[in-house]
């Protein structure tokens, strides 16, 4: 058997573009986005994201910011700076998007992952973890820490996708956006498209009995 490359997903899949007024329609739990936050966390990602890939992979650097989806009704949990919080993804309705819909994942795996995910809400944000994606960052250091409990964007979804079946060439605690728009071969749009209006951390919020 045909060892498997390093930087390539085991699933097949769809990848969907929505620009600025233009919301995904059916996506399943599971599935996930990239797409761009403005909070200073974000900002450092997108630092740390220019340091990591450079040249012809600078554009995976388009985004900084990624959730999954958990339901039917298009609810996502992602990890903002207030922590992982449950939001709809109307909330991006005004935002560009690339929706990644995987089509070989068993009904049993989806509900890993988005019982993991769901699991992580009102987990702290991972601060450490971008302290230690940093300094790993300019000093080539291959040392790297977080806490049990906290969570970036890209390390949960990352982390909730090895439920699936996949086995990243980076530990997940390090992935970043950009890490995961490499592996999943998203290409992105041309400078003509907008990143629109992008929402407010906690615009949308659910509480946890919604």
């Amino acid at each position: 058997m045909a060892r498997r490359a390093r930087w390539q997903s085991v699933h097949t899949r769809t990848v969907e573009m929505c620009g600025a007024g233009r919301e995904a329609q059916g996506p399943r739990p599971g599935d996930f986005i990239l797409t761009h936050g403005k909070s200073w966390t974000s900002r450092l990602i997108r630092f740390g994201e220019g340091l990591r890939y450079a040249g012809a992979e600078r554009k995976f650097a388009r985004w900084n910011h990624a959730a999954i989806f958990v339901d039917a009704e298009g609810n996502i949990v992602e990890a903002l700076g207030a922590g992982v919080q449950k939001r709809n993804i109307s909330v991006y309705k005004d935002t560009e998007y690339h929706l990644v819909r995987l089509e070989n994942v068993s009904d049993d795996d989806r509900r890993q992952e988005c019982e993991f995910a769901l699991h992580c809400l009102r987990d702290r944000y991972g601060y450490l973890t971008i302290v230690s994606i940093g300094l790993s960052l300019l000093t080539g250091s291959k040392l790297g820490f977080g806490v049990d409990g906290q969570e970036i964007c890209s390390a949960l979804l990352a982390r909730a996708l090895e439920r699936t079946g996949e086995i990243f060439p980076r530990d997940p605690w390090h992935m970043m956006p950009a890490d995961l728009a490499k592996y999943f071969e998203i290409e992105p749009p041309g400078p003509e498209v907008s990143k629109g209006r992008i929402p407010e951390r906690n615009e949308g919020v659910q509480t946890r009995s919604e």
